[in-house]
């Protein structure tokens, strides 16, 4: 699908987010593992989060739907049924990496898929440390799905030092660990997203600056009965699309503002964006409040690279804030980019390509050369069926001269469905 967007003079309104991605996956695969009823509240109708409920179910899960709730009933640890058919993860690297974590802790024989894309990311870093802990597990040329998990005897303890903070490598060996009836640690020294650890209660210590998390059988699997927030990743392409047009004013309503997902927020204010949260509460385990932006004088930003970890699935829309940030921005220490649905750097680079922007590409990141008045007639952005780079193309659009077209634009729908209408919805 081509989609056309129309320059706009402003932004005005207000926004209901589609629902947490990663914390909506999570409480599926959480609900199987839990012996009872979950009850979930504004689960994603996206489609990594529809694949993750359908492995789910697969796996022995009972699923109905009553309202706006979902109504999920565990089998527990030790009822984890063998599929009768492949998994298919379809395009969510979440649902690969950690139900292969469950199906290897289990015990139990299954084979991981998923669509072209997924199949090209590596799972290396999941399969060792699941070999490691005793599973068998078999991958194309030794690193690609599809995965086959065969039954295996039970899990060995491991202790685990993450080589790099990935929230989905962390929580694959954790999901493995429930199953043991020895405790398995994951060793973390740069902090990731901690969904996982919140919504599981798993006990966690601080040590020499090192957070230690610890899993085993003993660990009570609590019911995922919650309402889930809406996604920061998909608020902040409105945060940049607010802050880069004159006068705008946007009200982004029930955002997850989990302090691992959040740090977009104070990168943006760093760079003089006018951004306030109110209405600041708790649902479940898991912070929440609205987000007030407004047009805003952007300065130019060095992204600290302690910050890539915590702001990863943001960085190509960051781009497009730094483009119109007075001076010269840089984003490095981001290679893992360069692993995500498409090489993001490359994508990024391509982006700004489009409109004839002054920039350095490296090898893991980035150099802006931004101008507030920068100005361009129009262009033809290429996705690379890439959900992000779709929407970070079409912020990108919106301050053109003339309307510009985004390619393979239906990209946008594995995380925000409704985005296209959202924009029209806000646009002056």
């Amino acid at each position: 699908m081509i989609k056309s967007v129309k320059p706009v003079s402003s932004l005005k309104g207000e926004l209901t987010l589609p629902p947490d991605k990663s914390i909506s996956q999570r409480s599926a695969i959480f609900s199987l593992l839990h012996e009872g009823v979950s009850e979930v509240q504004n689960y994603s109708p996206a489609q990594d989060p529809q694949s993750t409920l359908r492995c789910v179910q697969q796996l022995g899960a009972t699923v109905s739907k009553e309202d706006d709730r979902l109504i999920i009933k565990g089998l527990g640890r030790k009822n984890i049924k063998k599929p009768e058919s492949d998994l298919d993860c379809e395009n969510s690297g979440t649902a690969m990496r950690l139900l292969s974590g469950v199906v290897a802790g289990a015990g139990i024989s299954a084979k991981l898929v998923g669509d072209a894309s997924l199949s090209e990311r590596t799972m290396t870093r999941i399969i060792n440390p699941l070999e490691e802990m005793g599973a068998h597990i078999l991958a194309r040329n030794g690193a690609y799905a599809p995965l086959f998990v065969n039954r295996h005897e039970p899990l060995k303890p491991l202790k685990f030092e993450l080589p790099i903070p990935s929230a989905q490598l962390k929580s694959c060996v954790l999901l493995a660990g429930l199953f043991g009836e020895e405790v398995t640690q994951v060793i973390e020294t740069l902090p990731s997203r901690d969904h996982t650890e919140r919504l599981l209660n798993l006990d966690q210590k601080v040590v020499h600056e090192r957070k230690i998390i610890s899993a085993s059988l003993a660990d009570e699997i609590p019911a995922q009965t919650y309402t889930i927030p809406g996604d920061f990743s998909a608020a902040a392409f409105w945060l940049v699309a607010g802050i880069i047009q004159n006068n705008a004013e946007l009200v982004i309503k029930n955002v997850g503002l989990n302090p691992t997902r959040n740090a977009l927020i104070e990168i943006l204010k760093e760079m003089n964006a006018q951004i306030h949260i109110e209405n600041e509460r708790m649902e479940g385990a898991e912070p929440a409040g609205d987000l007030i932006v407004k047009g805003s004088d952007l300065k130019a930003i060095n992204l600290d690279p302690k910050l890539i970890p915590n702001c990863i699935d943001e960085l190509p829309v960051l781009a497009v804030a730094m483009l119109f940030a007075e001076g010269t921005s840089e984003i490095s220490g981001a290679e893992e980019l360069r692993h995500k649905e498409t090489d993001r750097i490359m994508a990024i680079s391509e982006m700004l390509s489009a409109v004839q922007a002054k920039f350095d590409e490296k090898e893991d990141g980035i150099i802006i050369h931004g101008d507030p008045d920068f100005t361009f007639e129009s262009a033809e952005f290429e996705s690379f069926h890439d959900h992000r780079i779709a929407m970070a193309s079409a912020v990108l659009a919106l301050k053109g001269n003339k309307e510009s077209t985004i390619n393979d634009a239906e990209s946008a729908s594995v995380s925000y469905p409704a985005f296209w209408d959202d924009i029209k919805r806000i646009s002056i």
